[in-house]
């Protein structure tokens, strides 16, 4: 003989019962929606830099260097220990 709750579960199991679930509308969560779209966004800025940095790199001429001053020269010479022409 069954016991008590063998006969429950299969109470609870039968196919005559109809279980009514409440479930939320099916589709994409929201904040899923959100996160995509911001990581999409910051991605396709990211591309988009490093594409732009590397045809930046292939087509510019290098930039021309500020001509150093000849107070910094000076400074510079002394420091290594040379003296500056004419002194």
């Amino acid at each position: 003989m069954p016991g008590p709750l063998t006969w429950l579960l299969d109470y609870e199991t039968s196919p005559g019962d109809k279980i009514i679930y409440e479930t939320e509308a099916k589709g994409f969560n929201p904040g899923l929606i959100v996160l995509l779209v911001i990581g999409g966004l910051l991605i396709t800025f990211l591309v988009g830099n490093y594409i732009l940095y590397s045809y930046a790199q292939k087509t510019l001429p290098p930039r021309k260097k500020k001509p150093v001053s000849k107070k910094k020269m000076k400074r510079e010479r002394l420091k290594q220990g040379v003296s500056a022409p004419g002194e």
